[in-house]
Order: structure tokens, then sequence, then C-alpha cells
């Protein structure tokens, strides 16, 4: 199998990953950085993008992404396309395979592979994403200003999300497969006595309609009960709300993660248990999945690595 040995290795191209590539090109490290299955991250699917500091008019997830990677290529970044399938992070330096072909021995690696929200499985989530589906409230609420909206989960991120969009839409619906709610106590009130959420308990979404966008969704209450009823309810945005999957399988048996796969950092860092790697983007952030987020912690995880790499280098010349 094929070698190669660099400095710098970044896994993944988010916001987190090409921030990092910026700043390690420009503290000429080397960084050789690897886009993934989907390169530009998440972002990609969103259409709009109006709360990114630096595009006053706003700006698409694409176009946003095409001028973090080029500013990433002009400090000397080498991009390449490539999915890492698996790593060994026992010691330095560490190897992560590339297609299964190809093993890249790193000083440094920094994991920057997003985390995937968990969808239904409905044909029509796909049909409409970026036309009325989304996972991410706080990205794409702005949009459904009063307006009618719906939201699919029963824990706590599902009663966070309606929350936040009742502050913007006219009416939210929570569209709850079970009985009750799994969110926390004081979740629950909140949703309970909000004046512009209703819970919709037992409810089960099988599809969207609309055209071009989302004007309504499919419901089943009660399915496979002798009172199952079905239904639409005119709605203007779908959001999900049940859970993310943190892309952090191949690195489990050398880092902690939490219970959800999420990777643990020391607080306040992007340093990992294993010395040398480190974690950005949403594959280390449970809590607020935002693009700026993102790019801050690669910033900090690339001039951790130049700290890392130059800690290195001094000890080995003192020897």
């Amino acid at each position: 199998m094929e070698r190669e040995r660099v400095k710098c290795l970044i896994i993944g191209s988010g916001p987190a990953g090409y921030t990092a590539a910026i700043y390690a090109g420009r503290a000429n490290i080397s960084p050789v950085l690897y886009e993934g299955l989907q390169p530009g991250g998440q972002l990609t699917t969103t259409t709009d993008i109006e709360n990114f500091p630096g595009y006053p008019s706003g700006v698409s997830g694409t176009g946003m992404m095409e001028d973090f990677r080029e500013q990433a290529v002009r400090f000397g970044a080498d991009i390449r396309f490539g999915v890492a399938t698996a790593a060994d992070l026992s010691a330095s330096p560490y190897r992560i395979t590339i297609d299964g072909e190809k093993v890249i021995e790193a000083e440094t690696v920094i994991i920057a592979t997003g985390a995937e929200a968990r969808y239904l499985g409905l044909p029509d989530e796909e049909k409409y994403a970026g036309m009325g589906v989304s996972a991410c409230a706080t990205c794409d609420g702005f949009f459904y200003r009063k307006k009618v909206v719906a939201v699919v989960g029963g824990g706590d991120t599902a009663c966070e999300e309606a929350i936040y969009l009742a502050g913007l839409a006219s009416k939210v619906y929570l569209i709850v497969r079970k009985p009750y709610l799994r969110a926390s106590r004081i979740m629950q009130e909140r949703v309970a006595h909000h004046e512009n959420i209703e819970i919709l308990f037992g409810h089960n979404a099988v599809g969207l309609f609309g055209e071009p966008g989302v004007s309504g969704v499919h419901l089943v209450k009660n399915a496979g009960q002798p009172d199952e009823e079905r239904y639409d309810l005119p709605i203007d945005g779908f959001f999900l709300a049940i859970g993310h999957k943190p892309n952090s399988d191949i690195f489990k048996p050398y880092l902690d993660t939490d219970e959800t796969g999420y990777i643990v950092t020391e607080p306040g860092t992007p340093r990992t248990k294993a010395p040398g790697v480190f974690a950005a983007g949403d594959v280390a952030d449970p809590d607020y999945r935002q693009a700026i987020t993102a790019a801050a912690s690669g910033c900090k995880a690339a001039i951790e690595a130049e700290r890392y790499l130059s800690e290195c280098d001094y000890n080995r010349k003192a020897r």
C-alpha cells in the first residue's frame, strides 16, 4: 500500500476543515486536506446563509465553501478528494488510510469530519432539501418569519428548536411519535405553555407535498390503532430535530467520545487525549453546530497543531 509522510493532515472540508487549512498554510506547516464524500460539508446543502459575518447580503452554502477553499489553496494547502476509511492513532506518526488504498503518516491530525443530521428516511426529505426541509432551526428559521412550521422530535433538541422557531414563526407544530415528550421537565413545560406551539402527540410524518417547495405534511395519528387517522397539515417549513450522528467511528478505538459519538476534547481546546490529534467542528460539538463556531474551532486546531510541531522540533534539537 502506498505511503506518504506529512506534517499536518486535515480530514474534512467544512468550515472547520477549510479554516484549519487556512491557518495551517499560513503557519507554513504544509497541510494536506482530504475533502471526504461531500466537499464543503453539510453547508453545501444549504441554499442561503445570512448569519455568517462578512456576507451582509447573504451567500449560498456552496458559494461560501468555495471561498473558504480558494483561500486555503492560496496559502498553500494541498486539498485532495478522498475519504478516510481507517485510522491508527496508537502512536505517532499517526496513520490514516485513504480510500482503502493509501496510508498517510501524519505528525499531527485535525479531525473535522462533521456530524450528519438524522432524517426520517422519507424520499420527500431529499426532494425538498433546501426548499422547506431543514435540520437546523438556527440556520434557517429566519426564512420562516410569520409562517407556519413543523418540528419533528420529542427530546430536548426538538423542544429547543420549537421554542426558537416560535419566536419567529406564527405557528409551530411539534410532531411527536410517542404519546409523551422525552425532553427534560423544564423543556416540556416551556413548550406546553408556549402560545405559538401546538404539540401533536402520537403522530408520524409520512410524506410532504407542495410545489415548488413544501406546503404541507402528510400525517398519521395513532398509527396501527383502531382509531388511526390520516390527514394533511398545511405548513411552510419542516424541521428535523431527531439528533445527529458524528462521523467519528474510525477514531473511537483511540479517542474518548460521549454516548452519542462526539469526540471529547479538553475543555476550551480542540486537544484530544492523543498528543498531536485535534478535533474541530461538529464532530466535537454537540451543542452549537454552527458554521461560525466550526470555523473558530478549526482556527484553534491549526494553531495547536503548529505549537505542537514547534515543541516537538525544539525537543529534538535540544537532545
